[in-house]
């Protein structure tokens, strides 16, 4: 991305595009029982009350009503329906996990079946988006956490941590290049989550070969435990490697979240922040609500300038409902540079749809 003159001036900046995650299937009810919603009723409620507060994009994960994650994806239908008619311009914007909640008292923490995910493809009423991870990876989410982070919760119990520093995001290129091509052909936007320059790197092979012709909208995941680091070096690397066209949302968790989102406000990149990524302030004083969170980004942003996007605003900026004919009109929207001619685009598995 380019940050030559200017780029640092909110005038040339978009406005910003919030990404609420109120959702946290880490954790159970009693971890925060003020804010995490178990009831249908509850969880439309919670989308509304981010939507009202600055965020226009609400990523989504579903509980049953004893307090963990719902791996029903008629549960998902049902959620989806109740925010459109609550918040109809909220995008919605479906976690690819489906849940990774354990199932039960020291059950793994893992992602669902490839089948499984791929029938997110055919959630109705569909999403805006749906999260797509790429290339199989450690998914260790408290490898940076602070005891002080997870004290009296799930995550601090022998079971619950064990559960979540040993799981894995399974991201096959069977999976991945045909779920990106299930999403397409359902009209769902793929909402790439990045968490190095290696995984982003397979997504420009897969445009660049013609398996995904979309604007590229994601996610720099810098959470360590096997994804990014949270720091200015990581940060700046990945900026380097991706295009100027690119949508990116800046994500990390607990008490990193709040620094890494100031830098994407200043630098005209996008944010993410709820209790899926942290449950605290900055001092560990007290909890802090999505909404809360959700609260201080537009006052941080406010104060360096930048406005927040309206509903409408988000979707343009994310581009929601674009899909392109060529691998050369996609490259060209994205601000990449055109395939070379007579080059070997990547290592050909298999011929694009």
């Amino acid at each position: 991305m380019n940050f030559l003159d200017g780029s640092l001036f909110p005038e040339n900046q978009p406005k910003l595009v919030i990404t609420a995650a109120p959702y946290g299937p880490e954790w159970i009810p009693s971890d925060f029982p003020e804010d995490i919603p178990v009831t249908m009723e509850a969880q439309v409620q919670k989308a509304v009350d981010c939507y009202n507060a600055g965020a226009t994009v609400l990523h989504l994960h579903v509980r049953e009503l004893d307090g963990r994650g719902s791996k029903r994806l008629s549960m998902f239908n049902e959620l989806i329906a109740g925010v459109r008619k609550a918040v109809p311009e909220m995008i919605i914007q479906v976690g690819g996990s489906i849940s990774f909640a354990p199932e039960s008292e020291g059950a793994a923490a893992k992602w669902l079946s490839d089948d499984t995910r791929h029938m997110l493809a055919e959630l109705d009423p569909k999403p805006d988006q749906v999260t797509v991870t790429v290339n199989t990876t450690q998914m260790n989410v408290v490898e940076q956490m602070d005891a002080r982070d997870i004290a009296g919760t799930s995550l601090a119990e022998p079971a619950g941590f064990r559960a979540y520093s040993n799981m894995i995001v399974p991201s096959a290129p069977d999976f991945f290049e045909e779920h990106v091509q299930r999403l397409t052909k359902a009209g769902i936007q793929s909402a790439f989550q990045f968490y190095n320059v290696n995984s982003y790197e397979t997504v420009e092979r897969l445009i660049r070969r013609g398996i995904y012709k979309g604007p590229l909208v994601c996610n720099w995941v810098a959470i360590g435990g096997g994804m990014d680091q949270p720091t200015v070096y990581s940060l700046a690397n990945f900026l380097r490697a991706v295009p100027d066209g690119t949508m990116l949302t800046v994500e990390s968790s607990m008490l990193n979240t709040l620094p890494i989102n100031m830098m994407g406000i200043a630098m005209g990149l996008h944010v993410r922040c709820g209790i899926e990524d942290n449950l605290w302030n900055q001092t560990r004083t007290a909890k802090m609500t999505t909404v809360q969170q959700i609260e201080q980004l537009v006052r941080i942003s406010r104060e360096f300038g930048r406005e927040i996007a309206s509903a409408k605003e988000a979707r343009e900026i994310c581009k929601i409902g674009v899909f392109y004919d060529s691998v050369e009109e996609t490259l060209a929207a994205n601000g990449y540079a055109p395939n070379a001619a007579g080059r070997q685009q990547g290592h050909l598995r298999k011929a694009a749809a």
